[in-house]
């Protein structure tokens, strides 16, 4: 079990990764925070995000909402992606949660990875469950609560030892959509 607060990767968007790649490489299943990793925080969900999860779908791919937000959030946002269930108020870095949504998706650690914007909830909660984990930048950064605003900080003294670390061959890359590529599976 990793136990480690750095991400498996560190990308620029979760619209970067290329899950059908993944997909390939044995990947049935997707946990991902919502608030700054799919859209800005309190955010709907947009046409962006609706369109990931139709491509997940036609994918293969079961998906999970895990968010530490109350359940009107976190509902409303699953019920405009559609293909996908939520847990809110998951108490992130608690790993509980993070393996009660493999169950849910009926997939393991070795089948599973997981999208978030923090490391001190969404990638702790991940590598202490034993899940692949990729952080995302996020997507809107300074607009959100005071407290999220202060872990940012934080986030940022954390992470300047990371490129020491992915050099050292400690990360575990996730493939990225090459760009004026069409995504493979899309209706």
């Amino acid at each position: 079990m990793k136990h480690n607060i750095y991400p498996d990767d560190y990308v620029a968007s979760t619209y970067d990764i290329d899950f059908a790649a993944l997909a390939k490489q044995g990947y049935e299943g997707v946990i991902f925070d919502v608030d700054n990793t799919l859209v800005p925080h309190g955010a709907p969900a947009d046409e962006r995000a609706i369109e990931l999860f139709q491509w997940l779908h036609n994918l293969g791919y079961r998906v999970v909402l895990l968010s530490n937000n109350k359940e009107p959030r976190v509902k409303s946002f699953c019920e405009k992606v559609k293909f996908a269930t939520y847990i809110y108020k998951a108490n992130k870095p608690s790993p509980k949660n993070y393996r009660i949504a493999m169950e849910n998706m009926n997939t393991t650690v070795d089948n599973t990875i997981f999208v978030g914007d923090q490391i001190f909830t969404d990638v702790w909660g991940a590598n202490r469950a034993g899940i692949r984990s990729v952080m995302v930048k996020p997507v809107l950064k300074w607009k959100e609560e005071i407290q999220i605003i202060l872990k940012r900080f934080i986030e940022a003294l954390v992470m300047i030892p990371y490129p020491l670390y992915e050099k050292k061959g400690n990360c575990k890359k996730v493939p990225l959509i090459q760009k004026n590529v069409e995504k493979d599976g899309e209706a």
